[in-house]
């Protein structure tokens, strides 16, 4: 899989338009002569072989990019009326510079939802996917859902919380097994039967997606 997003990246040297990559787990982008990649916005880390003069261009904090804006296009599904229309959601994600702990003292995302000739946007007040996608769902009409795994019925987060963006556990091969799921000791109890829980994005879509229901899981 290679999903491709129009992407527009700024910082203080200036703004460009790229493609960012996305295979599943991995998201990539190449910017001034370096190819970055990571797991989360706020994880992309040049390529190991990338020149230092190259690099020069770059604000990097634990190795990764910062001081700098993403924004990327996504195409999405919206279900309407039990129909699928094809929608696009734009990330705008902000990322700040080095605070005195050693992480990023800023780190903001902003959703907004383009469809037809209507736009949704999300409050961007948090620094999560997750967060940012429900809370664009509240803006959506009344029967209105992206149809993606944040949606999804066979979909939680760890007991311990989450990253950013795609740490979403997918709990498709044990359907059964996850619908009983009504409490953190009985997610816990299931992660523990499982070798190795199946890790997707919130944005990701598969063939098995079901619609969530309120209350569904350890996340309701």
């Amino acid at each position: 899989m290679d999903l491709q997003y129009r992407t527009t990246y700024s910082d203080r040297h200036g703004v460009e338009t790229t493609t960012m990559h996305n295979d599943g787990t991995t998201l990539s982008l190449g910017l001034r002569g370096i190819v970055f990649s990571g797991r989360e916005f706020d994880s992309l880390e040049p390529d190991k072989r990338s020149e230092p003069e190259l690099l020069k261009q770059f604000s990097l904090v634990n190795g990764s990019l910062c001081e700098c804006t993403i924004q990327c296009e996504m195409p999405v599904l919206l279900v309407v009326d039990n129909g699928a229309v094809s929608s696009l959601l734009v990330a705008q994600v902000k990322l700040g510079s080095q605070s005195a702990s050693g992480g990023l003292d800023e780190e903001r995302v902003f959703l907004s939802l383009r469809v037809d000739e209507e736009e949704f946007h999300s409050t961007g007040k948090s620094g999560w996917f997750e967060n940012e996608l429900l809370d664009l769902q509240q803006a959506l009409p009344n029967g209105t859902y992206i149809k993606a795994c944040i949606n999804c019925g066979l979909s939680d987060y760890w007991l311990g919380g989450n990253p950013s963006f795609g740490g979403l556990l997918c709990f498709r091969d044990s359907k059964a097994d996850y619908r009983q799921v009504k409490s953190k000791s009985d997610l816990f109890k299931l992660l523990g039967a499982i070798a190795k829980p199946l890790i997707v994005q919130e944005t990701f879509l598969c063939p098995q997606f079901e619609r969530r229901e309120p209350g569904t899981g350890y996340r309701g």
